[in-house]
């Protein structure tokens, strides 16, 4: 269980530097976000080959795999949306708001009661936020962006918390990404059609962040995401996740300038993020052991 929880935050490291890449690369969000998965397409191509994953399953399985994809594309493209509009720091913090969508999401489409424990946490880390970062009126539309993309990423959370428990996590990742290539590919020309640009092919330096990127912070990141998630709940992995924003802000600070001054109400905010993913880990982590014992009373 500590080796599943040192995966979940080596995860959240390498996720902090999705909304660097985001900065770096000179494309707009949409296509961006469709050579992405298009690269961590052919990557993975490569790797279950490799690994030699048995893909040849129910072409219904496929297509209720692939859907969820559209999920995890439709977030990205919000999400980097909201850094182009805004800055590395809006699509971070606002990133945080996926613990809260999925605290209200989970039991709706689970039909579960819903958990106060999770709200509270939820609300807590999100006054940490607040606290390292004081949203600008300027930025609106990178908040009410970044907002949206929480709340998809929270949706493909919950969904693919019940993807991992039928299927090898590289299946999974391979056919949304075939998914998200393929659906987002039909619905871009609609979309440059509205937000038309110069430069549709990569070119330089951008050629190497997609790579990097879909190597790394996609193909390598949603592996471990769909590892952790076979043994850790979707609201805690969600949770720690929080912890992203953190990450993203200081490299923002030291490397981009955007100006804003590390002082007392950062770290304060710090701790509170600290200390609700921490909370949260420990419940789960008990949560864990008590259900694990109930079954082998049961069995004995």
């Amino acid at each position: 269980m500590k080796k599943t929880y040192l995966i979940l935050h080596l995860s959240v490291i390498i996720a902090a530097f999705t909304g660097i890449f985001g900065k770096l690369i000179s494309l707009n969000e949409g296509l961006l976000v469709w050579y992405r998965i298009f690269f961590s397409f052919v990557w993975l191509s490569f790797i279950v080959k490799i690994f030699k994953v048995n893909t040849a399953i129910p072409r219904q399985e496929k297509f209720d795999i692939a859907k969820i994809g559209l999920l995890i594309t439709i977030h990205w493209i919000f999400f980097y949306g909201s850094i182009k509009y805004g800055n590395i720091s809006i699509g971070a913090v606002c990133y945080c708001l996926t613990s809260f969508f999925t605290a209200i999401f989970a039991p709706l489409i689970n039909k579960k009661k819903f958990a106060v424990t999770e709200l509270v946490l939820s609300l807590f880390t999100l006054l940490g936020i607040s606290l390292i970062f004081h949203f600008d009126v300027s930025y609106q539309l990178g908040i009410a962006l970044g907002t949206v993309s929480s709340a998809f990423a929270a949706l493909y959370t919950i969904y693919n918390e019940r993807l991992v428990k039928r299927y090898d996590s590289k299946l999974i990742n391979y056919y949304q990404m075939m998914g998200g290539t393929v659906g987002w590919g039909i619905l871009l020309p609609v979309y440059l059609y509205f937000f038309p640009v110069k430069n549709i092919i990569p070119v330089g330096d951008d050629i190497v962040y997609l790579l990097l990127l879909s190597l790394i912070c996609t193909v390598g990141l949603y592996i471990m995401f769909a590892e952790t998630l076979k043994k850790v709940p979707a609201f805690t992995v969600n949770l720690s996740f929080n912890l992203e924003p953190i990450y993203a802000i200081t490299i923002a600070f030291l490397f981009f300038g955007e100006g804003k001054q590390v002082n007392g109400a950062f770290y304060v905010g710090l701790a509170l993020v600290g200390i609700s993913v921490i909370l949260q880990t420990v419940i789960s982590m008990r949560q864990k052991r008590t259900s694990s014992r109930l079954s082998q009373l049961s069995q004995s």
